[in-house]
């Protein structure tokens, strides 16, 4: 595969893979990051240039050097064709199949290509899917062609109600000091490898929370390097009190005036995040989440 590292290819790349959100948008929010500042040092393979049929987003090696940390060691593909993705799988320069590491994608076809290729390597796969969730703005980039958020104030969005100022609440930045906090409460996290990508994740990408009475916060929101958001989380006593959704509600509007793609994933299951998450103006996007975590024989945890 080609490395993609001129920034006049990126940024060709990254209006190109517009034209196919949602099925994209894993990419499409990585390549954005690499495109401003690329905090967490990652690299962009393509199968062909310019025209090309398969994409992966991975960390530069210098990145990949515990073998454990599948926080980091996650590769982000989009495919045009994606039944024919097991043959560069399988190449071991593309993917490290030494590593315990997650493969994240929107198509769920892919996973034959991944499954395929890691049995070649005597590694195994646990797939895990949730519901995606966006909102019209992430969509209408795919309509246009254009790889540009309208601003805040075009939108039109009737948020007045989440914008009120509450006594003894503050809408900010969630400070990087409380990763302890986000990881005690993060249900993939409460280890060190954890701690260290939230503690990155909040120090590098946009943030924010709630902060109550007791000026800690109460409710919060942080965001991946593939641009999703994610480890939305309110303390118990502050639950169903509204606090997460003027949190998101929020978040969503200063993502907008940035122009920082943004989008969610949530368990099927998780009927109240779900509602949550769409009270605050997100719907559910045509295809699905998709994560393939991938453990060598001598790393497996069953």
């Amino acid at each position: 595969m080609i490395l993609l590292d001129n920034s006049e290819q990126l940024l060709a790349l990254f209006e190109s893979l517009a034209r196919s959100i949602p099925e994209s948008l894993k990419v499409y929010g990585s390549v954005y990051h690499i495109n401003h500042g690329n905090p967490f040092n990652m690299e962009v393979l393509v199968d062909s240039w310019p025209e090309y049929q398969m994409v992966i987003t991975r960390p530069q090696k210098q990145e990949m050097t515990d073998d454990m940390d599948s926080y980091t060691n996650v590769y982000r593909i989009f495919s045009k064709d994606p039944q024919k993705s097991q043959e560069v799988l399988k190449n071991c320069e593309i993917i490290n199949w030494k590593q315990r590491l997650q493969i994240q994608g929107l198509q769920e076809s892919l996973g034959e290509g991944i499954r395929a290729a890691a049995f070649s390597k005597s590694v195994k796969v646990e797939h895990s899917t949730a519901v995606l969730l966006v909102t019209e703005d992430i969509l209408k980039l795919n309509a246009s062609n254009e790889s540009k958020f309208r601003s805040w104030a075009e939108t039109g969005h009737p948020d007045d109600d989440f914008e009120r100022e509450i006594p003894n609440f503050k809408y900010g930045q969630l400070d990087v000091s409380y990763s302890g906090l986000v990881n005690d409460n993060w249900e993939r996290g409460k280890n060190e490898r954890s701690l260290r990508y939230i503690k990155r994740c909040i120090g590098a990408l946009p943030a924010a929370c709630m902060l109550g009475p007791e000026g800690a916060p109460v409710a919060w929101i942080t965001m991946d390097p593939s641009c999703e958001v994610g480890m939305a989380y309110s303390v118990e006593k502050y639950r169903k009190t509204g606090k997460m959704a003027q949190v998101m509600v929020r978040y969503k509007k200063y993502l907008l005036q940035k122009n920082i793609p943004f989008y969610i994933s949530v368990l099927e299951e998780n009927e109240r995040s779900r509602s949550s998450v769409k009270a605050a103006g997100f719907f559910e996007a045509s295809c699905e989440w998709h994560q393939w975590t991938c453990y060598p024989q001598n790393l497996a945890p069953f």
